[in-house]
């Protein structure tokens, strides 16, 4: 199996926890020895294997569960690093998420992870339909 296979893997795996309300699965994808961080859409961020995974067990504790998947998947690698990019589809809503992931002793775990709104595209910054003339 590739790196690219292990990440898109692991990154299937996170939303599956995130789905089943299964912490047990959702901590054993985190890093235990390199800092980690999260960014919860609307929450301030945290910092610290403690806080990401209790800020973890209240997300997957309420009574309501959400589903939760990932579309779009874009692997990018940087040597021990790698980033999973992605649309988070979370219950009717799409996200724009990023996965963060290093390896730790030999194996990739997730060491980020940040979501938030994908906002409409504004008229100002959208793609023309001609592509501008070159100058050269």
């Amino acid at each position: 199996m590739t790196d690219r296979d292990t990440l898109l893997a692991l990154n299937q795996a996170f939303y599956r926890a995130f789905t089943n309300r299964d912490i047990a699965a959702m901590e054993s994808l985190w890093a235990d020895r390199l800092p980690v961080s999260c960014i919860h859409p609307g929450w301030a961020a945290l910092f610290g294997r403690d806080a990401v995974l209790t800020s973890w067990r209240d997300v997957l504790r309420t009574p309501t569960g959400v589903t939760a998947h990932a579309r779009n998947e874009r692997v990018t690698l940087h040597g021990d690093t790698a980033l999973v990019i992605c649309e988070e589809m979370l219950g009717g809503a799409a996200l724009a998420a990023t996965n963060l992931f290093a390896r730790e002793n030999g194996a990739w775990r997730l060491v980020h992870h940040q979501a938030g709104p994908i906002a409409q595209p504004r008229a100002d910054v959208e793609r023309p339909d001609t592509p501008p003339r070159r100058l050269h």
